[in-house]
């Protein structure tokens, strides 16, 4: 059940944290050319041509590579939302795909905008686990993988990056959190879907230090390297 609680003010409020935890509320944004989420699911050709719009600015000829970028980035901007949401407010934002629009803009990430926001009525955990993971990363997941053959191995391990990312800004950026960040992203990475993806250890306050088993193919981008919680990274030494 959704209930009409989280206001424009308080997803205002989280969109002050960041680019990717930004989202328009209320009248349709300038320019327009927003679509429901749930069309970049369903559409192939729609997907198809926003991986060769990023495989463009990436400069690479591999839609792996330009779709998996794609997908960690939109799942970042999930996580952002609803995470930031949820420990700023201890709400959880309805993020299903009919209601959130997207559109992609001349750079960076997927701009989104939400309508008419509705919280989810639930605890933070469950619903964060139903809007993110069930409503948007499995059915983005699975598109993804039908336009460019991504492994899903691969896809869960960009959800599970992103979380992380999500939580490392939160705790630089956001001011005196209702909820504690760390624990809630530690009960999210050992739940499926994400259960499994990496390795992580907490050092309190500091932010989760995480390491994935798989990599997001970044570094085949002409110029780049591997991220920071990279597979291919040489392991830390513990002595």
């Amino acid at each position: 059940m959704v209930t009409p609680a989280l206001t424009p003010d308080a997803l205002a409020r989280v969109s002050a944290i960041g680019p990717y935890f930004a989202v328009a509320t209320g009248p349709c944004p300038e320019a327009g050319g927003f679509r429901p989420l749930a069309d970049l699911y369903a559409d192939p050709g729609a997907l198809e041509e926003c991986v060769r719009t990023v495989a463009g600015r990436l400069g690479t000829d591999q839609p792996r590579v330009a779709a998996s970028t794609l997908h960690l980035g939109t799942a970042s901007r999930l996580w952002s939302i609803a995470l930031g949401c949820a420990a700023l407010t201890g709400r959880v934002p309805d993020l299903a795909p009919d209601r959130l629009w997207w559109r992609l803009p001349a750079s960076g990430p997927l701009d989104l905008w939400l309508p008419d926001p509705a919280e989810v009525d639930e605890e933070p955990l469950p619903a964060l686990l139903g809007t993110v993971t069930v409503r948007n990363l499995a059915p983005w997941a699975d598109a993804v993988r039908r336009v460019s053959g991504v492994s899903p191995h691969t896809l869960r391990g960009n959800a599970a990056s992103a979380l992380v990312g999500a939580h490392r800004v939160l705790l630089a950026r956001a001011p005196a959190p209702v909820l504690p960040v760390i624990p809630l992203v530690r009960a999210l990475l050992d739940r499926p879907p994400l259960a499994g993806t990496g390795t992580y250890r907490t050092r309190p306050p500091a932010p989760l230090a995480f390491r994935r088993r798989s990599c997001c193919l970044y570094y085949r981008v002409p110029g780049a390297g591997t991220c920071g919680d990279c597979v291919l990274n040489p392991k830390e030494k513990t002595s």
